[in-house]
């Protein structure tokens, strides 16, 4: 190899980074964030599945900020099957609310609708389990709509305001539009996507993976 030719490839090593990082930035790209089933608690919940007066012991901060992932966890029972040892995410909410994808919905026997989060009025419930006592939830249980946490400078840029709608394309083998994600700004977010599992693997996509935002179909 001659000096021209690795001159050659030296620049094209160059301008594929630079186009790699120049994409990583654009406000149109946002990193994706898979969320496994875990239970968000209200404090009642908390101190009656593992005692009075208890708090979630933070083990790991999440990508939004004041979000945890507690060391804590519950086991879920539904009418058909359950599952051990579901992680808690702090801190405490005005309401306890489980999330999980449709295949773990049929695994415990349950019709858990697609929704946004809080939005729990007609929603299943379901029995939860911990070392002090056990709680049975009147409602709570949803499939989480996908959606976007967008900061209020990048909705700017993009045009978007607070629950509009825009569809996001991954690459890949499997290459995928997801249409109908909602977008939720607000200052206290950090910029990320979120997907449950079975989304997720039938695109083949992985956590920190770069989705591409274009206009909604």
């Amino acid at each position: 190899m001659n000096a021209d030719e690795k001159k050659v490839i030296e620049q094209i090593v160059i301008n594929t980074v630079k186009k790699l990082i120049s994409e990583k930035d654009s406000p149109n790209r946002v990193v994706l964030g898979i969320s496994n089933k875990h239970i968000h608690l209200s404090q009642e919940d908390i101190e009656t599945l593992f005692g009075k007066g208890y708090e979630l012991t933070n083990m790991k901060d999440l990508k939004q900020p004041g979000q945890y992932a507690a060391k804590e966890s519950v086991k879920v029972i539904g009418p058909k099957g359950s599952f051990d040892k579901v992680r808690i995410l702090g801190p405490a909410r005005p309401e306890s609310q489980i999330e999980i994808s449709l295949t773990d919905a049929r695994t415990l026997g349950i019709k858990a609708p697609v929704c946004e989060s809080g939005k729990l009025d007609g929603t299943p419930g379901i029995t939860l389990e911990g070392p002090c006592g056990s709680v049975t939830l009147n409602q709570g249980v949803i499939v989480a709509l996908r959606h976007i946490h967008m900061p209020t400078d990048v909705a700017e840029k993009l045009g978007i305001k607070d629950k509009d709608w825009v569809c996001v394309e991954t690459s890949g083998v499997r290459k995928t539009i997801f249409c109908n994600v909602l977008a939720r700004v607000s200052d206290k977010f950090d910029y990320e996507m979120h997907l449950d599992t079975d989304e997720a693997n039938a695109a083949g996509l992985n956590n920190d993976d770069y989705l591409k935002i274009i206009p909604n179909r």
